[in-house]
């Protein structure tokens, strides 16, 4: 097997900034809008999320950055998986099961004991993998984002 045709997870990196953004920014203008807060995250994910205590994750495929996913830090014990998006071109590929396996096991292995998220129930695929993983519908709280209509949990530990 051609080392270049497998997929890598790799941390965040100043030189890899823009791709959460470049990322992010294609589901959300293809299904959505982008909001105030999704420009401030993704143009400052530095500030935003790693300064904050939040890790950043990308998926590299064939030299080319394909999928990122996000931990941001609520409290010591619960995270939101945030800023998750695969490349168009590379759906269907299993890079979101890939970016979820390896978020929840840095998760486990940082005593993190919850991971929440805020999603849509037009995205289809997304919901049914965050249910694949264990994650359940708990009441939303106010409006984080103007899309979420879902949001969902997974206990840890």
């Amino acid at each position: 097997m051609n080392p270049q045709n497998t997929v890598e997870i790799i941390p965040f990196s100043a030189d890899l900034k823009e791709h959460i953004k470049i990322l992010n920014l294609a589901w959300l203008t293809k299904y959505f809008r982008v909001e105030e807060k999704d420009e401030l995250v993704l143009s400052n994910p530095q500030e935003e999320i790693i300064d904050k205590g939040g890790m950043i994750f990308y998926t590299k495929y064939n030299n080319e950055i394909i999928g990122t996913a996000s931990l941001m830090k609520i409290n010591t014990d619960t995270f939101e998986l945030s800023k998750m998006a695969v490349s168009d071109k590379a759906q269907g590929l299993g890079i979101g099961n890939k970016l979820l396996v390896h978020c929840l096991a840095v998760a486990e292995e940082s005593g993190i004991k919850k991971v929440i998220l805020y999603s849509n129930t037009k995205l289809l695929p997304a919901i049914h993998l965050y249910r694949k993983f264990g994650f359940i519908e708990t009441p939303l709280e106010g409006k984080i984002y103007e899309r979420a209509d879902i949001k969902m949990e997974k206990i840890i530990s």
